[in-house]
């Protein structure tokens, strides 16, 4: 790699200016923290809506987060070229994401855990399935998991970045080595706590319930609403200023991945939903059932239409991938599918008889985008916008596909 340094000279770092941001920064923190304040506010007026539309705003938050640790693991894992230049991104989001959402998950659940998870509060005898199942669903170890989960992730992230950050001193290539081994490490812990992350906080909400697709359904959004993040953020960026290294081949990698996971993301959910539904066992259909029933139904068909359907079509145009606007518009709208993704997991378990929406689902929605735009403008201008000595930075600028 490094032989054609020469013919190609590594760029200077570019850095956020913090103050001409200064004004969005604040306007940002400031709507998190008056939209937080509302929703406590609204805890005591409805508690158990609250409850729901906190996990709700959380969940999706958290989809996308972990979505970016999972990318810049995968970018070490397979020694990627192509996202060096978009790498710096995706490792502030992971780790600023992680713990900010730990934070806001963990303090409030000591309060709503009964009425979000409502097998906590039935006594031993009265159900047999859940007595079935006590030796994973109890509160204890319920929060010794949880706690585990973004300690675990939150470390990964750390890692990565504090090793990517360092390297961008001195060029150190021993730095690419440890990023590499640390995310080898990651790769299964990123499985192991997003899976059952997905188990405990979105499957128990209806315990009788359970899908050995569970996993890879919550995986498959993840990455492509992640990844359509990451097309957002390097869109406003670019037109902000910065990161003039991102070519048009990125933005048509990143279009052919949104495409990948959009059509895996369909896989895994038809695969789901037709062999439940072929076997017809009452425990497995039920959840499917309230979904496709009343108002929910017609939510269901804009999910499976807005979601594959209309970015399958227009991302399969290779034109579409190399125009950045464009493909913002799409990424956008993927984020947006991936917000009403989480909606119809959660929300159900609360109005089985249909979409009743609350002025409480919104409020913790726009208190935590709020909170974490702000700490995102934080902390991206602590360093370079791009991994300044990377050894592949030279082979990513020169990307053709």
């Amino acid at each position: 790699m490094s032989d054609r340094s020469h013919v190609t000279p590594a760029p200077e770092g570019e850095y956020f200016e913090e103050g001409r941001f200064a004004g969005l920064s604040l306007l940002c923190g400031g709507i998190g923290i008056v939209f937080l304040i509302l929703s406590f506010v609204g805890a005591f007026i409805s508690p158990v809506q609250f409850s729901f539309s906190w996990l709700f705003a959380f969940i999706f938050f958290f989809t996308l987060c972990a979505g970016c640790l999972f990318w810049t693991i995968v970018h070490h894992v397979v020694d990627a070229e192509w996202s060096v230049v978009i790498r710096r991104q995706l490792e502030n989001i992971a780790w600023i994401g992680i713990p900010a959402l730990a934070v806001l998950f963990l303090l409030p659940l000591w309060f709503v855990r009964k009425d979000l998870y409502r097998w906590m509060d039935i006594p031993v005898g009265i159900d047999p399935s859940l007595d079935a199942k006590r030796g994973y669903l109890n509160w204890q170890f319920f929060l010794i998991r949880a706690i585990f989960f973004f300690v675990a992730l939150a470390a990964v992230a750390y890692f990565l970045r504090r090793f990517s950050v360092r390297q961008d001193r001195d060029g150190n290539p021993q730095f690419t080595i440890w990023m590499r081994q640390a995310a080898f490490i990651g790769l299964p812990v990123f499985a192991l706590c997003l899976t059952f992350g997905a188990f405990d906080w979105l499957m128990s909400l209806n315990w009788r319930w359970f899908s050995t697709m569970w996993g890879p359904y919550i995986f498959a959004g993840t990455a492509g609403s992640s990844m359509s993040l990451l097309v957002l953020v390097t869109t406003a960026l670019k037109r902000a200023g910065y990161l003039k290294v991102v070519t048009l081949e990125h933005y048509h990698i990143m279009g052919k991945w949104m495409l990948a996971f959009s059509v895996f993301w369909a896989y895994i959910g038809f695969s789901q939903y037709m062999l439940y539904w072929y076997a017809n066992i009452p425990e497995e259909t039920q959840w499917f059932i309230v979904r496709n029933t009343e108002s929910w139904n017609v939510l269901n068909w804009i999910l499976v239409i807005g979601r594959f359907f209309v970015p399958f079509a227009i991302l399969l145009l290779r034109s579409v991938k190399k125009q950045p606007l464009v493909l913002s518009c799409i990424a956008g709208w993927v984020v947006c599918m991936q917000l009403l993704d989480m909606y119809i997991i959660v929300l159900p378990a609360l109005h089985g008889t249909g979409v009743h929406l609350s002025v409480l689902d919104f409020l913790p929605l726009i208190g935590m985008g709020g909170t974490l735009t702000f700490l995102y403008l934080w902390i991206i201008g602590k360093t370079s916008m791009f991994p300044v000595r990377d050894p592949r930075l030279i082979e990513s600028l020169r990307l053709t596909n």
